[in-house]
């Protein structure tokens, strides 16, 4: 990432960090963090402390925070009855013969 970033988003804590760096990613967007020491040791964000800054290059942001605010409104969520199987095709709640 050679052109300059900007911040898409501020997670609260390193996990919720990793997971939208990971949405971001999956969706053919490079992201990189940038937060305090803090967040590694604590685990938790209190007043700002332990927030993480999502960085993408200038020419993605305004498709990362499309991509952001299209999940936050619900754009990929799975309906409630949907019935998830694992990759192989084989339903893991079935027991095995």
């Amino acid at each position: 990432m050679d052109q300059d970033l900007c911040c898409v988003f501020v997670a609260s804590g390193e996990t919720h960090a990793q997971q939208v760096r990971a949405f971001l990613e999956a969706s053919g967007i490079q992201a990189a963090e940038r937060g305090e020491a803090l967040r590694h040791t604590h685990g938790l964000t209190i007043d700002g402390i332990g927030a993480v800054e999502i960085l993408v290059a200038e020419d993605d942001a305004d498709r990362a925070r499309s991509l952001l605010a299209s999940a936050e409104a619900g754009a990929f969520r799975l309906p409630d009855d949907v019935e998830i199987s694992s990759a192989d095709g084989v339903d893991d709640a079935e027991p095995s013969k």
